[in-house]
């Protein structure tokens, strides 16, 4: 695999073979962009691997945000400069992520929404990794300038399929929006944590999040209430309250448990909330076919249960302390 050094960083070639004109910082000058996170990961895990591919991931996050925000959006699609081409954002993000996993080395196996199929990133089966991820989740609102993201999920070794989401060793979110924002949780270290990006490209580690409390329901509520009330105002900063997507037999699963539902629910559990499929914890589930959807819910234990009940009278919670794993 070639690549060229330049001033700005490494030219990685893309998937296709063809060169990319989008420059992505290499571990050893990180530096300038990720002292900070690389110092984390040190603490967060022993394997070398890892660090190396969730700071190659947070190179690619890094200029996500950027493309995103500078994208042109008119017609059918938000576009942005990739080399000599003109790509709509999701699919110039599908693209910087590939090539970021295919220059960490480390690994084996990716796929992404857009390119549901194994593709061999040359890394190795033995000490190696396997990548699945969403690479711009709410790409068809980037022209109302909401905030948008990218989801991915790591597992160990050459396999995406046969496994659960427990088996996963980090997952990660890039979220694009009034700031940018590198969320993760690593396996067996305490916590999911956020890393500001700064003006000047530095990820700065700026929180740690062991605890998902009860959002508070009532009426009427409104944004006022939120600047009232400090407690209920931790809503606004993803301490409280729960996310649903539920089925019904007119409305079919439209989460895939590879790309989304696992990876977020490691973050979340990481975060000491709960998630459920309406039966048990979404990263139980195995993994049969890449493309796997399921119903889901994310929050606190008492939400999780009032979930559970709701939609099928019982719940397996009712006597898990908070803090146990269910």
């Amino acid at each position: 695999m070639e690549t060229s050094v330049t001033s700005h960083g490494i030219l990685l070639p893309s998937v296709s073979s063809q060169r990319s004109s989008t420059f992505v910082s290499p571990p050893s000058s990180f530096s300038a962009s990720s002292s900070f996170k690389e110092e984390f990961l040190t603490q967060a895990t022993p394997d070398k691997g890892l660090r190396t591919l969730l700071m190659c991931m947070g190179e690619a996050l890094r200029t996500i945000a950027f493309k995103v925000r500078t994208a042109s959006c008119g017609g059918t699609a938000c576009v942005n400069s990739f080399g000599d081409e003109q790509l709509a954002v999701d699919m110039l993000a599908d693209k910087l992520l590939f090539e970021a996993l295919q220059y960490s080395h480390v690994c084996k196996y990716a796929c992404s929404e857009e390119v549901p199929e194994l593709q061999d990133m040359g890394g190795p089966v033995e000490g190696g990794f396997s990548v699945a991820f969403d690479p711009l989740n709410g790409s068809s609102i980037v022209d109302t300038n909401f905030t948008v993201g990218t989801i991915f999920g790591v597992w160990p070794g050459d396999k995406l399929t046969g496994v659960t989401g427990v088996d996963q060793v980090a997952a990660a979110m890039g979220i694009y929006g009034p700031r940018t924002t590198y969320v993760l949780a690593v396996k067996g270290f305490p916590g999911t944590h956020e890393f500001l990006l700064l003006d000047e490209g530095k990820w700065q580690h700026v929180k740690e999040t062991t605890e998902i409390n009860e959002g508070k329901m009532f009426s009427p509520g409104n944004l006022r209430a939120t600047f009232d009330n400090s407690e209920y105002s931790k809503i606004i900063v993803k301490e409280k309250g729960i996310f649903t997507n539920v089925t019904s037999p007119t409305a079919k699963a439209k989460l895939r448990l590879l790309f989304e539902v696992a990876p977020l629910g490691l973050l979340v559990e990481n975060a000491g909330g709960f998630s459920s499929d309406g039966y048990k914890s979404v990263l139980d589930k195995t993994i049969v076919n890449l493309d796997d959807r399921t119903q889901v819910a994310y929050g606190s234990k008492n939400e999780i249960i009032r979930f559970e009940e709701t939609l099928y009278g019982i719940s397996r919670l009712k006597n898990v302390p908070i803090g146990a794993t269910a």
